[in-house]
């Protein structure tokens, strides 16, 4: 049976609708101790004074840490590095696990209670008195780069962690600006949002001296990452004594890629204590210490000749990184931003200049697309405003600029102004796909006839992304600190079952049904014949995690590598049992057949025979297992067409999402319910930024909007049924063609939306340029006022 493109249904799917998943926070271990931060609850102040003693006679109390206690312990470090323009490597200021004396925003950690039980230690940490002395506090980008902003680090003048340039020399895009027959301009914002997993973070730490071995167990998209930088740059501790477990995990959309400080201080408090330590993040908690994601603010111009062909775009943004440098955080809006501002277009003079910035505010990193999402909406608000400013149709506008089709095969790959060489694209199809779902032309008829008191509006995206991250020999080049390739084992038992262990770690994504298809369909196995097993680094031997839509690009690729292996193993082993050469046979359908006979083995056969060799030649060896490293040759490059319908009520402001159309172009398919979901899921958090979300903090650096009372996720009557469908064009680097699909919906929804509301206030004759994310009534409102949201 083929398994390949076919909507197996989930087989994790069973524990988890059951209530049987396994997470961090179900682990119980013997005298295990609960652990609660005491968190700053101001943005910028000094520490003058931390008195545990009323907090330490508390029932229950195990102990009370402070910065102090920890002065000889790392602080987490930064996982990329990006220079200066002028050559200088970016400012990396320490991120201490503990603050000791001056907290950079609100929810650094200053101590940290242990005690019998949470309820004890909690009680107990309101116990704990800190004085401070509280200093001004910055946290727009824009603001903080200037003279008289408050400093976050004293080591980073002008709170500049670094500038940085990508494309063509600033002169000559100017120059082809100037000569423009028309040029767009939008200053936007980028809003702020919070990933809000459904599993909040949580860690356990567990050190047996016995052993001197540490076990974490950890929310974590990436459990050998986190090994690796505990053991290597914080603590300090041999790598193989250390295991890292990410057991079940429930989401995590980039925020549990990142090593965390509280990872560090429950393994660190374990060995101090002798027991193991819990610590388990409360939703409010998760607001203000999860990394954050996007935090632009750009002005971005895009010019277009008397044909409307685009001539030249020019990008300068200023992107927030939070008061520290979390893992990812300076590759974000650098090389996942700045290389994607070539976009589908054959745009031929791009300069893209990013500051990175510090401020009071809560870190912030990789969030679901990650720099994609961000130079998407840049561009893909400039088409549909400048279709509008000069009068002509959005769609043709994309469709006169689209780079021509090109399969990577035939013709090469598509080299960028900016740095990326696009494997394979074919852009024109998804366009005309989404706008025969949509029904353009009859949808333009009925927005000139509308009259009842309320305006409709259609959005376009035509977006682009890089997925399958690595290769590792370029993101190193782009200043990644360690390589991207993946690793898989595929062991085959004696009985015929295989298990696979995989570097990828699923969160949610259904690796273990996907993953299990591969090797299934590539075996000629049952389905059920097939285990897969993730996040546990014990278990297996080395990963780089899921994150960036690289799972089945670059993990599935991985195992299929080794699944070759197994049948060329396997053909020796038949060739010996069917007296045969090797050269003669072939594998299909679970059998080695000796070509042009019916002599044939099945596999279940030969991997009995694999491991009771007792009549082997003496050149071939026992067992059937084999493990092996994909390091691919270049990103992979899904694309799509988005198109959003609203409707804006003239009196309120209020905005309804009416249809959304989503045609992606993900690669060949392996499981299109499992793609359908990943499409599903991202479009519901790019539309919620577009309407919803928006983190806010206010003039003292204070998060105001740090729960689900105050910070609108979508909920399932916000949406319409969604309306997708898909081409296919292989990538042509990877063995299994796929590009990636987990991104796809959070990058294209967005700009869609946006532009769908705008549209609709031109067609009442307002005339605006841009409404600030999230667009609620009151900002569309006072737009149709007033011409501006702000």
């Amino acid at each position: 049976m083929s398994y390949i493109g076919k909507a197996v249904k989930r087989v994790e799917d069973k524990r988890f609708i059951t209530g049987k998943g396994k997470y961090t926070d179900d682990i119980k271990l013997p005298n295990l101790a609960a652990g609660i931060f005491v968190r700053s609850p101001y943005a910028h102040a000094t520490i003058t004074n931390v008195d545990t003693t009323a907090a330490e006679s508390m029932p229950g109390v195990v102990k009370i840490f402070t910065g102090a206690d920890m002065a000889e312990v790392n602080g987490v470090p930064c996982g990329w590095q990006v220079n200066f323009k002028n050559g200088d490597t970016m400012k990396e200021p320490p991120h201490p696990i503990l603050v000791k004396d001056k907290v950079l925003h609100m929810g650094d950690g200053v101590a940290f209670v242990v005690a019998e039980t949470y309820a004890q230690a909690k009680d107990a940490a309101e116990k704990v008195r800190v004085d401070y002395d509280v200093h001004a506090a910055v946290y727009d980008p824009e603001e903080a780069v200037k003279s008289d902003a408050p400093q976050v680090h004293a080591d980073a003048p002008s709170n500049t962690c670094f500038d940085w340039e990508l494309g063509d020399p600033i002169d000559e895009v100017e120059a082809a600006l100037a000569s423009a027959a028309h040029v767009t301009t939008i200053d936007m914002t980028n809003n702020r949002v919070v990933p809000n997993a459904i599993e909040p973070r949580s860690a356990i730490g567990h050190f047996e001296d016995a052993y001197d071995k540490y076990t974490l167990w950890t929310t974590s998209q990436n459990p050998h990452l986190t090994r690796l930088l505990m053991s290597a740059f914080v603590l300090g501790i041999p790598e193989h004594k250390v295991h890292v477990i990410a057991p079940d995990v429930g989401g995590g959309f980039g925020s549990k890629i990142f090593h965390y400080i509280e990872e560090v201080m429950v393994i660190w408090a374990s060995k101090q204590l002798g027991r193991p330590v819990k610590w388990t993040a409360e939703r409010s908690e998760s607001f203000l210490t999860d990394a954050h994601g996007r935090d632009h603010k750009t002005s971005v111009s895009m010019g277009f000749d008397a044909d409307g062909k685009v001539v030249a775009l020019k990008s300068k943004t200023y992107a927030n990184l939070g008061a520290y440098l979390s893992t990812f955080a300076p590759a974000v809006p650098t090389y996942l931003h700045g290389t994607l501002m070539q976009g589908l277009y054959t745009t031929p003079k791009i300069n893209v200049d990013v500051t990175g910035v510090f401020t009071h505010t809560n870190v912030v990193d990789a969030y679901r697309g990650a720099g994609r999402p961000e130079a998407t909406y840049q561009l893909e608000r400039l088409m549909d405003l400048a279709a509008l400013e000069m009068g002509v149709d959005p769609a043709e506008l994309r469709r006169k600029n689209f780079i021509p089709a090109f399969d990577g095969v035939n013709q090469e790959g598509y080299a960028t102004r900016v740095a990326l060489q696009y494997d394979s694209g074919n852009y024109e199809p998804v366009l005309d796909r989404a706008l025969e779902m949509v029904g353009y032309e009859a949808f333009r008829q009925e927005q000139k006839s509308l009259d009842n008191g309320k305006l409709i509006g259609i959005g376009f995206s035509t977006y682009i992304e890089a997925c399958g991250i690595a290769p590792s020999a370029v993101v190193g080049a782009l200043g990644a600190r360690a390589g991207l390739f993946e690793s898989a084992q595929v062991r085959v038992q004696p009985t015929g079952k295989v298990s696979v262990y995989s570097g990828s770690h699923s969160h949610g994504q259904g690796h273990e049904t996907t993953f299990a298809q591969i090797v299934a369909d590539r075996l000629g196995i049952a389905l059920e014949d097939v285990e897969i097993v993730h996040g546990d680094s014990e278990a297996v031997a080395f990963g780089m995690g899921t994150y960036g839509s690289r799972s089945l690009a670059v993990g599935g690729s991985a195992i299929m590598k080794s699944l070759d292996k197994v049948i060329e193993k396997g053909a020796q082993i038949a060739a010996h049992k069917l007296e045969s050469r090797v050269e003669d046979l072939e594998f299909e359908g679970g059998k080695w057949t000796v070509k042009g006979t019916d002599k044939s083995i099945t596999f279940g056969d030969v991997s009995l025979t694999a491991y009771v060799p007792h009549d082997y030649p003496a050149d071939l060896e026992p067992g059937l297992d084999f493990s092996s490293f994909y390091d691919p040759t270049n990103f992979t490059y899904p694309f799509g067409c988005h198109v959003a319908i609203v409707e804006v009520d003239k009196e309120t402001g209020e905005v309804k999402l009416k249809r959304f159309i989503a045609v992606d172009d993900v690669g060949n398919i392996i499981n299109p319910m499992i793609v359908d979901g990943q499409i599903h899921g991202g479009l519901a958090q790019g539309i919620g930024q577009a309407l919803f979300e928006g983190t806010v903090y206010d003039e003292s650096g204070t998060l105001v909007n740090g729960s689900f009372m105050d910070y609108a996720m979508p909920r399932a009557d916000d949406l319409p049924s969604f309306e997708v469908d898909r081409k296919v064009t292989p990538c042509p680097h990877n063995p299994l063609g796929v590009k990636g699909a987990g991104e796809a919906g959070c990058i294209g929804s967005t700009p869609a939306v946006v532009n769908a509301v705008i549209d609709a206030l031109w067609s009442g004759g307002h005339k605006v340029k841009d409404i600030e994310m999230p667009m609620i009534p009151e900002r569309v409102w006072k737009a149709m006022q007033n011409g501006s949201s702000n």
